[in-house]
């Protein structure tokens, strides 16, 4: 199972998460949040101030800390709004890149609209309807259209609350003029997006960041610590309304001590409940829906997608030339080869929670599934030590000597008995080589049987883990019941092994 880390350096906060995927299900490991105010002084003068570019680099260098201990397998890191617009970005990126040790992005409003609208659908998905998902950062604001999950427009805006509180609100409370001032200038940067979709209808009105967060966080009555709980909660058009009359009559001290606000939030409220209530307004919808997603969520979510990550547990292109050129040698059928290799990998990531091995095992494991039968070439009885006997005595350019040795262990153990104290091959190894062949053989043989009939019979593989039990749902192009009883009889040495039951299944088929 995949792990990813992402940093998102907004204009007000930086974010970091640091989560692990499988099969769509994110469960997150590590999560960070600091306010850093980077953008207060773009906004005043155009540039970051050596002392928010200071604080914010200590706290990128303790996020990288905490994620770098978690065997991450990749990482985004990008900036928004305020690093868009500073006249010292390259210094920014200088540093900022020194400090987490990798590679800081600026990305521009369409693709942070795009990652928000990841993150949004990865956390909380609603594939039957039309959704327009608003973010309010602190240098930007995200409008989005989104369709049964597929995002159908998005615009970014200079309406985030630090930038808003910068450049119009001076007074506290805010004076009547700098409100309408405001709230002008919010009407005038939507105008041409409620121009194109003002006369649509919307299933629901989802807000997203910290302020949305506040916002619903006070109508709801959740206290700051518990702000979790606002997840999917819901705010209407006349408590917004409410809401904002309220912030607007208080000063900073008294919106401070409101329930749900906090007091870094309470400096920039004001304007960010504008945007949304000006939004609520302006396309007569009802409610606000918050969703506790954000750009985060949405990277770790675009990592997944892209299987970053997932050439680390698979050969390179000349490992599988070398092991493809061995398998025909030795007269093995790469067809066959071949399909017990991507189904070995397959199950390798699925099974990652259960065997716990590095991604680099992988490699491994579907070099032997192309192995597993070369010492047929020197007999069918017992072709698995002839398999091994080969392996452990050949040149294999492009794998360490440790790595041949697992590889030869593989195909030693992919039949007939587990590794045993008489077994004088598996002894020789050093104990992390025996724990990888001990845990990778089971899935090599299951791999191996689910094409016991050399017809490729398998399409794809899903796994759930419950209660201790896994379940693995084998997706078939014909008949397979051959294939799956083999499977099911080489699971054994999965108990053994693990101490954990597992059970192979035809997948039911969607009918249409």
């Amino acid at each position: 199972m995949p792990r990813y880390a992402a940093v998102d350096i907004g204009s007000n906060s930086v974010r970091m998460m640091a989560a692990e995927v499988n099969q769509g299900e994110t469960r997150i490991l590590a999560q960070d949040r600091q306010v850093t105010r980077l953008g207060a002084s773009v906004f005043r003068s155009g540039r970051i101030a050596k002392d928010a570019l200071d604080f914010l680099c200590a706290n990128l260098a303790r996020m990288a800390a905490t994620y770098s201990r978690l065997d991450i397998v990749g990482l985004r890191a990008v900036a928004t709004s305020a690093v868009r617009d500073a006249s010292n970005q390259r210094e920014f990126l200088q540093r900022a890149g020194m400090a987490l040790g990798a590679n800081v992005e600026v990305i521009s409003g369409p693709e942070e609209a795009r990652l928000i609208h990841l993150g949004v659908e990865s956390r909380w998905p609603r594939p039957k309807e039309r959704t327009l998902i608003i973010d309010v950062g602190g240098g930007s604001a995200e409008s989005i259209v989104s369709q049964g999950g597929q995002l159908v427009d998005a615009v970014s805006r200079p309406l985030g609350a630090v930038r808003l509180t910068e450049v119009f609100l001076q007074s506290d409370p805010p004076r009547a003029e700098e409100l309408h001032r405001l709230e002008s200038y919010i009407d005038e940067k939507l105008i041409s997006f409620h121009k194109q979709h003002g006369a649509e209808r919307f299933d629901r009105a989802v807000a997203t960041s910290a302020t949305a967060a506040a916002v619903v966080s006070a109508v709801n009555q959740v206290p700051r610590s518990r702000r979790d709980e606002a997840d999917r909660m819901r705010a209407s058009l006349s408590q917004v309304r409410e809401l904002y009359g309220t912030l607007t009559r208080s000063g900073l001290a008294a919106r401070r001590k409101m329930t749900g606000i906090g007091p870094k939030r309470a400096e920039i409220v004001v304007a960010g409940a504008a945007v949304f209530l000006r939004i609520l307004e302006l396309f007569s919808h009802r409610s606000l829906y918050y969703c506790a997603a954000g750009v985060r969520d949405g990277i770790i979510a675009d990592l997944a997608a892209r299987g970053v990550g997932r050439e680390l547990s698979q050969l390179s292109r000349e490992q599988r030339s070398l092991v493809e050129g061995m398998a025909k040698r030795y007269g093995v059928p790469l067809k066959h080869a071949r399909h017990v290799a991507c189904l070995a990998h397959r199950l390798f990531e699925i099974l990652q929670p259960v065997h716990q091995l590095a991604p680099a095992a992988g490699k491994l494991l579907e070099a032997s599934a192309y192995l597993h039968d070369i010492g047929h070439f020197v007999s069918g009885t017992g072709h698995h030590k002839h398999s091994a006997y080969l392996v452990a005595n050949s040149d294999m350019p492009g794998f360490t000597d440790t790595e041949r040795f697992v590889i030869a262990g593989l195909c030693r153990f992919h039949r007939k008995s587990m590794p045993q104290p008489r077994h004088t091959q598996f002894q020789a190894l050093d104990p992390e080589s025996k724990r990888a062949v001990l845990r990778l053989a089971p899935l090599l043989r299951i791999a191996d049987a689910l094409d016991r009939g050399h017809e490729q019979r398998v399409r794809n593989l899903t796994s759930a883990i419950k209660d201790g039990n896994v379940s693995v749902m084998i997706e078939t192009a014909a008949d397979a019941d051959l294939d799956l009883w083999a499977a099911n009889e080489a699971a054994d040495a999965f108990l053994d092994t693990y101490a954990i039951p597992i059970s192979l299944q035809r997948a039911k088929v969607a009918r249409p």
